[in-house]
This record gives structure tokens, sequence and C-alpha cells, in this order.
């Protein structure tokens, strides 16, 4: 098997013509991550087998038609972005007993139903909700500290697969602004992050191997239906906590699947 990798380096702009590129080379499979590069993919063939793994929801993201049957070129796996946006926030609160002001920050091709959950969840809980979007990397400063301006106690980081490719950027700006962040991965607090809550995104695409396997052996994309994931881990980085001057509820330090000391 011979593997063709085209990677945009964070930057989404380069996406539809890496997917033109792979069109090109008449490749028998695209894998591809996030909603940029699946609907690139999507744009450059209708043919072309693709398998995914997405953090949103790509029935209301309308790259496929449902989770059942997803028709067309494309199947994968998708998290439970609406369980996990709206679950961060309370984790945030249940860590930080005393926190009252978040922000929320998001890509600027976020759509809003993918942000308006998280503000919804957060307001729910009490808190006070500030947004920022965000372009590219050199945008990402200013946003903390429009943050630390608003007076913020925490910010909650929306999955995106650029955020995860930039995320030490990110980690950087939130040990330098002092701001406790909630991310989606562990890998997040394992190279530094405070906490984090989502799927396992090694699981992921691990699981994303049996259907590159499946496809390859000849069955329609369009017919697999998209697998979502049964369980979510909380993460939490105990070393960043002493760093920024904040304690994490001992509660919550009990119910991590993994602790960082």
């Amino acid at each position: 098997m011979a593997i063709e990798y085209r990677w945009a380096n964070g930057h989404a702009e380069r996406l539809p013509t890496l997917a033109r590129e792979l069109v090109q080379l008449k490749v028998d499979l695209i894998v591809v991550a996030g909603t940029i590069g699946i609907r690139a993919a999507k744009e450059a063939t209708n043919t072309i087998p693709i398998a995914f793994v997405v953090l949103v929801d790509p029935v209301a993201g309308g790259l496929v038609q449902s989770f059942s049957r997803p028709g067309g070129n494309l199947t994968g796996l998708a998290s439970q972005f609406e369980d996990l946006v709206t679950k961060q926030p309370q984790l945030m609160k249940e860590a930080l007993p005393g926190l009252s002001r978040i922000a929320i920050l998001s890509r600027v091709e976020n759509s809003p139903r993918f942000v308006q959950p998280a503000e919804a969840a957060a307001r729910g809980l009490g808190l006070a909700t500030y947004l920022l979007k965000v372009r590219d990397v050199g945008e990402y400063e200013e946003a903390f500290k429009a943050a630390r301006r608003d007076r913020a106690g925490a910010i909650q980081v929306l999955p995106s697969p650029i955020f995860g490719a930039q995320r030490r950027v990110l980690i950087d700006l939130a040990a330098r602004y002092r701001l406790p962040a909630m991310c989606e991965f562990r890998d997040y607090v394992e190279d530094g992050g405070l906490m984090s809550y989502g799927p396992s995104i090694i699981e992921m695409f691990r699981g994303l191997a049996s259907y590159v396997d499946r496809i390859l052996k000849g069955a329609k994309p369009g017919d697999m239906p998209i697998t979502r994931p049964a369980t979510f881990e909380l993460a939490v980085n105990l070393k960043t906590a002493r760093a920024l001057g904040v304690t994490i509820s001992s509660e919550i330090v009990g119910r991590a699947d993994a602790v960082i000391k």
C-alpha cells in the first residue's frame, strides 16, 4: 500500500488545493479530519471514497445525509459535539467554584449552531460569557488579551483540528495570560494545558482504520453508518494548576481519568 501524505500545517486555506492534488493522483481513498478538510475533499471529488474523523455533527454541518446512511462517498467517525461543549462549562464550574465569567474561543468558520450550545450551557450555570472568534494563529494572542481585559476567569477552547495542530500556542498563551483553559483532547493536558474533556482522539483514529479496511475491500461509504464515541475522558494537569495559582476541586480530581501531578 502506498500512502500519499498532505499536511496544511494549520493553514486551512491550503486544504482545497491539497485535496485537488490527491484527486489528480487518482488515489483509491482519502482520509481526512475536520470540517474544513472534509468539505474540501467533498468538493474535490464525488467518486473517490472519503473516510473522516470530525468533531462536530456532520449531518447538521451538511456533510452527510444521516448517521445511519451517510449517502454519497463519505463516512467515518463523529464526536458528540453537543454533549461535549455543554459538559465542558459544567466541569470548569465544578473545578473552579468561584468562576463567574468564561471566554469561549472559536474558529471563525464554526457555525453558530455549534457555538450557541456552549454559550447557552455556560449561561445556564450562571456564568457570563464572552465569545472570541479567530481566523488564524496571528489573532490568538489578541483573543487571550481580550479575555483578560474582560476579566474572564477561564477560557473554553471549542473543538477544531486547526486548534489541535496549534495547541502548543494556545497552551503557552493560557500560561502567559494566566487563564485556566478547557480543551477537548487529553494531549492538550499532556502538553501542559490545564483541563480537557472529550473522546480519545487516538481511539477515534484507530476506529477509522476499520472503515479504511472495509472500503478498500469494496464497501460503499454511503452505506456505512457513522460511529460516535461511547465514552469521554476527563484529564487534569495539577502542575499547570499550581503554575496558574488555582486550586482544582478535589471532586474533579477524583473523577478525572488522567491526573498529571
